[in-house]
């Protein structure tokens, strides 16, 4: 099952704080919550104390946590990778090992006694994920997610991703990746311009970021890396993430008629398998639309983005939605109804032939 996370920072934020993220978070159905742990600061067992107080209250609101930890936080707390007890006792649903062991470490977790998920890291680019394999892991219990960014440039490049992502794919562990609230402004270090794991996503309003990965299609959970989000994106990353179908959004031009606007923003569209090089094809609105009122307006130069409908000049082709993927020759016969911001342009390049979509007015 698919879910959606939101992060906490109990070092650098109060209970109270915390509970309002959470219930708010809780509202539009995230059920997941991260939170660091990967050094301890201070008076021990007042920040453990402070860590429980949080997870408790996500339990009792069925929000799992995951702490991320990494190996030298064994040492510190005098624990051993063979009992995780510690854990457990602090209420988790699982651990996220930052920095991995040699494979070995990681399998034997993985058959803990408390049911605790292990989650590796996958952000790395080495055969790390075939050597835990290796000790045959048990693949319940191993989960796996990517890194988050604090430093802008240094997210991952999308070719890196795709191919880290294969890796962890082909061994059907259930993934997990992190988006960016533009609102947040706490991660576990001092400095953060945002928490993303892919750098392109850095300044994008959270539901474009969510919509790529729906598209990608090789992720399973999303999680916010910093807070505190806003309502607002909570809400928009919910709607994106849980819609049956991938979100494009738009924003329509001032001609729109009523049939028009219906055509695009109530239907559910399809790509059509013929592609063509110039436009994404959705044909079935012309069938449905066959008997209904498209005069000529707003036509001109057509680029990349606008969202077209085929006007009543257009013959058999009246009532047909296209979105143009690079520039077209205006002949009049296609009303540009709305546009494709130019921050989510490149959605359409995750677009696959046949498969379903719906517009989103921004």
């Amino acid at each position: 099952m698919k879910k959606i996370g939101v992060s906490i920072y109990p070092a650098k934020s109060t209970f109270e704080e915390n509970k309002r993220y959470l219930d708010q978070a809780k509202k539009y159905g995230f059920s997941r919550i991260f939170t660091s742990l990967l050094e301890i600061e201070g008076d021990t067992q007042e920040v453990i104390a402070m860590f429980k107080e949080i997870i408790r209250y996500g339990n009792s609101i069925d929000m799992e946590t995951v702490l991320d930890i990494n190996p030298n936080l064994f040492g510190q707390l005098n624990i051993s990778y063979d009992d995780l007890s510690f854990f457990h006792d602090m209420g988790a649903s699982g651990i996220r090992l930052d920095l991995g062991f040699s494979g070995a470490e990681e399998s034997l977790m993985s058959k803990n006694n408390y049911q605790l998920q292990i989650e590796v890291n996958m952000s790395s680019g080495t055969n790390y994920i075939d050597q835990v394999m290796s000790f045959h892991p048990n693949i319940e219990l191993l989960t796996a997610s990517h890194n988050f960014y604090p430093q802008r440039y240094s997210g991952l490049a999308q070719d890196h991703f795709e191919r880290t992502t294969q890796q962890f794919n082909q061994h059907r562990l259930h993934t997990a990746a992190f988006v960016t609230s533009q609102e947040g402004e706490l991660g576990p270090w001092p400095v953060q311009s945002g928490l993303c794991t892919l750098e392109a996503h850095r300044d994008l309003p959270i539901a474009t970021q969510v919509s790529h990965y729906q598209l990608m299609n090789s992720i399973d959970d999303l999680l916010i890396g910093n807070a505190f989000a806003s309502e607002e994106e909570l809400e928009a990353m919910s709607k994106a993430f849980f819609s049956a179908h991938p979100q494009i959004p738009i924003q329509f031009n001032d001609q729109v008629s009523a049939v028009e606007k219906e055509v695009i923003s109530k239907e559910i569209h399809q790509y059509r398998g013929d592609r063509s090089a110039y436009m994404i094809r959705s044909s079935q609105t012309r069938v449905k639309y066959k008997n209904s009122d498209f005069s000529p307006h707003s036509t001109g130069p057509i680029a990349k983005g606008d969202v077209l409908i085929c006007n009543d000049t257009m013959g058999q082709y009246k009532g047909e939605t296209q979105i143009a993927l690079k520039e077209i020759s205006d002949d009049g016969s296609r009303n540009i109804v709305a546009k494709i911001p130019a921050e989510s342009l490149f959605l359409l390049d995750y677009v696959k032939p046949w498969s379903t979509f719906v517009f989103v007015e921004k």
